[in-house]
């Protein structure tokens, strides 16, 4: 009797933590840029947490866990942005952290992540490369965009590019890899520039670029000062083709600015507003039901929503939501969401995720026009040149012109 009674007891005591633990919540650790130079961009990442926080709490939450966001808003501050992530990864113990706008913010948070077990979610495209078992990304890389959006672009309108990009290091490893794909397909850099954010000014980057005589631009300026420059080009009738791996769907400056500044604008993105298919449409639906008044879901704001959905999936998979268990999942290639672009899934070797990539043009009353559907392409430079997540955790990000040393 005594021996039953005491199975009985230790029963209710695994019944009770067991509920205990359903019911403690699952904090999401999250920093975006709301304010500051980088606020238009951040506020949709926002938006897009909150309403997928919002679906899944109501369907259940994750494994019987309610979701609570903790919301930090760095202001596009790197110290902040550090100063945070302690504060949320020691403080507040978050089991996931979420955010991060530019790359520079992202390789401040990302030394402090690696010193701890919590997984940590960079939900941007990006200028590639980050092998870490840490971090899984969210968002389009090189081989994804510039892989087609070059060629495209070089054929269509000529050889000579000329480069306006942001001085850190997502316009800096960019602009390398757009030398490494000229270079391949014969294609000639006329000019590079690297501006500092927070410039507005390009009364002499216009000159320059009209002295150079270049075929075509490579857009990669950052931020609301920098896209000044689309006005200030369209008053002195540059009108060249431009190609970009962040404009339309991450700035939608086609809304932002009155037409023609936009036009002749090119890039490949997995998600744009203007994508009409079943999944979008019912996507956007919820959205702007949400948030009536926010102009244009940006692709941001897009990976946002679906990074806590893959945060879901995973964990839900894993029946866990510690790193390690987390990690065999994507290893056993489960970790798969159906989002507005189709199937999206991570890949074991890099932990970066595949997406749907169609090829779109502005035009001169900027109407986003679909160009070409790749289909779905895989982040697979991490895993050719000799990332493997599934057996070594390099923690660094590699560049065309810094690769893995062969052992």
């Amino acid at each position: 009797m005594k021996l039953r009674h005491a199975l009985v007891s230790l029963g209710c005591t695994v019944a009770l933590a067991t509920s205990a633990w359903a019911a403690d919540p699952l904090k999401v650790g999250l920093m975006e840029d709301v304010s500051g130079d980088l606020a238009f961009m951040g506020k949709p990442k926002l938006n897009g947490s909150l309403l997928a926080v919002e679906e899944i709490n109501k369907a259940g939450g994750i494994m019987g866990r309610q979701i609570e966001l903790i919301h930090l808003d760095p202001q596009g501050d790197n110290a902040r942005y550090q100063e945070f992530t302690r504060r949320l990864l020691s403080k507040d113990k978050v089991d996931v952290l979420i955010g991060g706008i530019t790359s520079a913010s992202r390789e401040a948070v990302r030394p402090i992540v690696d010193r701890t077990q919590t997984p940590y979610f960079y939900t941007n495209q990006y200028e590639g490369g980050v092998c870490d078992a840490n971090m899984i990304s969210m968002g389009a890389v090189p081989e994804q965009q510039f892989s087609t959006l070059i060629p495209y672009m070089v054929e269509k309108f000529g050889k000579k590019v000329y480069v306006v990009a942001a001085d850190y290091n997502f316009g800096q490893i960019s602009a390398e890899w757009n030398r490494s794909i000229l270079k391949d397909i014969g294609g000639t850099v006329v000019g590079e520039e690297f501006i500092p954010l927070g410039v507005s000014q390009f009364a002499q980057t216009i000159q320059n670029i009209q002295k150079a005589k270049p075929d075509w631009l490579l857009m990669l300026n950052v931020g609301a000062a920098q896209d000044s420059f689309f006005e200030q080009a369209a008053a002195a009738k540059l009108n060249l083709p431009m190609g970009s791996s962040v404009k339309v769907m991450l700035g939608f400056e086609h809304k932002r600015f009155a037409p023609p500044a936009l036009n002749r604008m090119h890039a490949t993105a997995n998600w744009f507003e203007e994508i009409d298919s079943p999944a979008a449409t019912d996507f956007k639906k919820r959205w702007h039901a949400k948030f009536p008044n926010e102009p244009y879901i940006n692709d941001m704001g897009y990976n946002a929503y679906n990074t806590l959905y893959m945060y879901k999936t995973m964990v839900e998979k894993a029946k866990s939501t510690k790193l390690a268990d987390l990690r065999k999942v994507i290893a056993a290639g489960e970790a798969c969401i159906d989002a507005g672009e189709g199937k999206v899934c991570i890949d074991p070797k890099s932990q970066h995720a595949s997406h749907q990539m169609r090829l779109i043009a502005v035009d001169e009353k900027h109407k986003v026009n679909v160009l070409k559907d790749y289909g779905t392409i895989q982040p697979y430079w991490l895993g050719k040149i000799g990332c493997d997540l599934t057996k070594n955790n390099d923690k660094k990000q590699y560049t065309p012109s810094d690769l893995p040393k062969k052992s």
